[in-house]
């Protein structure tokens, strides 16, 4: 419980619940794109993570800011239905990097239209200076934290 004398713990709490629920809302608008293609947002985060190079599943983990075994079982799941595959990593032999299949790119394709619709529709609504506002101050409050987290 914040004291009524603290107006940092209240900024810090209101911001924590903000994001919390903004977390909540691309959620539930990144499963219902990904589902159009037969993905979950999940599946569609990692598969996303390496549409441009093949990487280990803890680089995409630390990318995603989740956990390496998280990661891991939905690499898995990616490889099982065919949409990614592990290739053989040069710089380490146990590391597999995990790159998408060409029905991997397919799905993240068939994403795409979807995607861009709601993107027009968020600027609809905030503008474009409005939306790139909001994205610089949440890039902010990121580093923030990850210079604190990595303090501590």
């Amino acid at each position: 419980m914040t004291r009524p004398d603290d107006p940092s713990a209240d900024m810090l709490t209101g911001a924590a619940l903000t994001v919390f629920r903004l977390n909540g809302l691309f959620l539930s608008v990144a499963e219902e794109l990904a589902g159009a293609a037969g993905l979950t947002a999940a599946r569609w985060q990692v598969l996303g993570a390496v549409i441009d190079e093949p990487l280990p599943v803890s680089t995409i983990a630390r990318g995603l800011g989740s956990t390496r075994q998280s990661v891991q079982r939905i690499a898995d799941v990616l490889v099982a239905q065919g949409s990614a595959e592990y290739r053989p990593n040069p710089a380490h032999t146990r590391a597999k990097l995990l790159a998408p299949t060409e029905e991997g790119l397919a799905a993240l394709r068939a994403i795409d239209p979807g995607h861009r619709r709601f993107a027009r529709t968020l600027v609809d609504e905030l503008g474009e200076e409005g939306l790139a506002e909001s994205l610089a101050h949440l890039r902010l409050l990121t580093k923030a934290l990850e210079r604190i987290e990595s303090r501590g």
